[in-house]
């Protein structure tokens, strides 16, 4: 049985006293950033070479940080997504990530009516397949019906498009795919982790975000803008927090720095 910390342990950091109000009309407004910081239980251990940095400092800490960890092969990511995806009200299921169903466990394979292996960063974005390293990454592989991870293919990230069929509200067009609202910024902070944790030092390409899309096979996924646009929205979920958790206490022991401050990818970007 899985040991889970369940994450009760992100709180607001902003808290004013009754005399600073006094005299805030004649104090400098906070920032984006300061007003939506946040502190967790890890800022003083994990996250202790991080806190206070900025822009390219802070990358660099995080990713040192978060470049530490086990690597899994392919065939072992079923089991993990079967319990970092679990459906916290069956068991026995799993959700997937862009049409939002809950569906057996069993039911993971290739065929219509199963779930495959999204890979939200996709592969083909810095050909790096499905071997062990950034193809085997939990942080951002999500179980997803095989027809719709099909439409999704190796499109980059925007606004727009027709609706997909059997994808919870999710939006496709000739070269983008938008996630249905309530998991935009759970594939955003995925794409962010990855920018971050891989930087082409370790054999593997140096991918990053940017503000385009038809990125083809080039380390690059876009649109920059509409994905913190997305993490904005949608801050992250007791489902998104818990399956870092999982990540973190079961598999890869490192954690994605986005769910546990996400105010860190306006610090970035």
């Amino acid at each position: 049985m899985l040991a889970i910390r369940l994450p009760g342990r992100r709180r607001k950091a902003v808290a004013l006293a009754t005399a600073a109000v006094l005299t805030a009309l004649a104090a400098p407004a906070l920032t984006a950033a300061e007003a939506t910081a946040t502190t967790t239980d890890y800022d003083t251990t994990y996250y202790k070479n991080a806190i206070g940095k900025t822009g390219t400092s802070l990358k660099s800490s995080l990713h040192t940080i978060i470049s530490s960890q086990t690597k899994l092969s392919y065939s072992a990511v079923w089991d993990a997504l079967k319990a970092t995806d679990q459906d916290p009200a069956n068991s026995g299921n799993v959700i997937l990530l862009y049409s939002g169903a809950s569906r057996s466990k069993s039911l993971n394979g290739g065929d219509s009516g199963d779930w495959n292996r999204e890979h939200v960063w996709a592969k083909s974005h810095g050909d790096f397949g499905t071997a062990t390293g950034p193809g085997t990454d939990l942080h951002h592989l999500r179980p997803e019906d095989v027809q719709v991870n099909s439409v999704r293919g190796n499109k980059d990230f925007d606004n727009g498009g027709s609706t997909v069929s059997g994808g919870g509200g999710s939006l496709t067009d000739s070269d983008s795919f938008e996630p249905r609202d309530a998991v935009k910024g759970d594939v955003a902070r995925m794409i962010f982790y990855m920018a971050v944790r891989y930087e082409g030092d370790d054999s593997w390409p140096d991918l990053e975000v940017n503000s385009s899309v038809n990125n083809g096979s080039n380390p690059y996924i876009g649109k920059l803008s509409v994905l913190k646009a997305w993490s904005d929205e949608d801050p992250p979920d007791a489902f998104e927090e818990r399956r870092n958790e999982v990540i973190y206490d079961s598999y890869q022991h490192n954690r994605n720095p986005f769910i546990d401050h996400p105010e860190w990818v306006e610090a970035i970007w």
